[in-house]
């Protein structure tokens, strides 16, 4: 039998691009997973059924956020090494303990990141990390829409290369497609500068045997653009084209420090990129050249990375620094318009992992999407609800959510997962790891 939800009085964020309008009052009609209606006045075929009717007033919908690039369970490791430089914090705090992190540890810190994921409206999430069978777990368990690849770092021996690239396909394969369609699966060598030329072709191999995406950070830093030269003579893009890795429908992440030439190659291979805006300014990586990756028709999208260099997965806060930054530093303030930076947060993330049916409020699409409390200080005046989506909303004021038409948060209360156990979890496993 076909569940149907109604919502009335709403009012719905309009991101399609080529719409003249950013919102719209009136009604939303779901059955089961799927938008099957919306616009300002009711069908007559929709009156007086028995349907679960919702009052929308006071509420502002909008597509759910997609952050397209993390490493959940991170979230273990928040606040244990800020402010350093990227390199020293990776090899210096975060490798190590990572080396320590068990199943379970994965299992908490994923479940506590995909906690705050949900009740600040992230409805989507890519993760790249090791465990990955932990990750899918928590992913099936709390209703989130997940992309997952177990990330591999081949800075060691042959056969433990082998090793993670079977696991990486392993898991590809036992996943993609589970929980009733919101997991997918790609596969994902870390980095060009961690993984030697031949296990990324490998990896590009087993892409294509196995008609899979794939995922890496690409050009985080100048000093890793710089040892990518001097190791192989070839800067990442043009080293990547030569390894076939854009042979794939593929996406990187960062790419902070690229040549027109590279955003040129990148918008032919129609390479996405996951901005991570938050997360380079912390690292002082850079700032990524978003501008001009957009005008050259480049697919860009927002994510947190993990939550150890962010230090929250709070998706409006990247929408709004992707709006700030280069407004800043281009000193053009219609760099970036708020409609724009919003369906980066959307839209292109959706379209940068290649779900075509997410990232819009429009019939069709599956039904992901997100309440705001707009009855709040901070959204009065009533006057452009996307502009106040951008330049004041925070993940905390999500009041209701739902993922394939289910609602997994309701009165910012998640409904599919035990938040005071988590807590008390997580906190166990990051003193467990001090002691290890």
């Amino acid at each position: 039998m076909t569940q149907r939800t109604i919502i009335r009085n709403g009012i719905f964020a309009v991101l399609n691009p080529n719409s003249s309008q950013t919102s719209l009052r009136g009604s939303m009609v779901i059955e089961d997973d799927k938008i099957v209606y919306i616009g300002e006045n009711l069908p007559t075929e929709y009156e007086g059924d028995e349907a679960e009717i919702i009052d929308g007033k006071g509420l502002f919908f909008l597509p759910g956020l997609v952050n397209t690039h993390g490493h959940a369970a991170m979230s273990l490791l928040r606040g244990y090494g800020d402010d350093m430089v990227l390199q020293s914090w990776l090899q210096e705090k975060m490798w190590p303990m990572e080396a320590k992190f068990t199943s379970q540890d994965v299992y908490w810190g994923t479940s506590l990141s995909v906690l705050e994921m949900l009740k600040g409206g992230t409805t989507t999430f890519v993760d790249m990390y090791d465990h990955m069978d932990e990750v899918a777990k928590v992913s099936e368990q709390s209703g989130i829409r997940a992309r997952l690849m177990r990330g591999a770092i081949g800075l060691c021996p042959e056969d433990v290369q082998q090793h993670k690239l079977n696991e990486a396909i392993q898991f590809a394969q036992n996943w993609n497609g589970k929980a009733d369609g919101r997991i997918t699966t790609m596969l994902a060598p870390h980095a060009p500068y961690t993984c030697p030329p031949a296990f990324i072709e490998k990896f590009v191999q087993a892409a294509h045997d196995l008609d899979l995406s794939l995922h890496t950070h690409m050009s985080e830093t100048r000093a890793e653009v710089e040892q990518n030269v001097a190791d192989y003579g070839l800067r990442p893009v043009a080293h990547l084209e030569k390894l076939g890795f854009f042979s794939r429908p593929s996406f990187v992440a960062h790419a902070v420090h690229l040549t027109d030439e590279e955003i040129e190659t990148l918008a032919t291979y129609k390479v996405a990129v996951s901005h991570n805006p938050g997360s380079n300014l912390k690292l002082a990586s850079g700032i990524a050249r978003v501008v001009d990756m957009l005008k050259a028709g480049i697919v860009v999208s927002l994510g947190t990375d993990g939550p150890a260099s962010n230090n929250n997965l709070d998706m409006f806060e990247e929408i709004r620094l992707a709006a700030l930054i280069h407004k800043g530093v281009s000193g053009d303030p219609t760099a970036v318009p708020a409609a724009e930076a919003l369906r980066m947060g959307t839209l292109y993330g959706a379209q940068t992992i290649q779900l075509a049916d997410v990232g819009l409020l429009e019939a069709g699409m599956k039904a992901d999407f997100v309440a705001v409390d707009i009855d709040q200080p901070h959204f009065i005046p009533h006057t452009d609800f996307v502009s106040h989506m951008v330049y004041s909303a925070s993940a905390k004021d999500v009041k209701h959510v739902w993922v394939n038409g289910r609602q997994v948060v309701k009165n910012s209360e998640c409904l599919t997962m035990d938040e005071e156990r988590i807590r008390h979890e997580a906190q166990q496993c990051f003193e467990q790891l001090l002691k290890r």
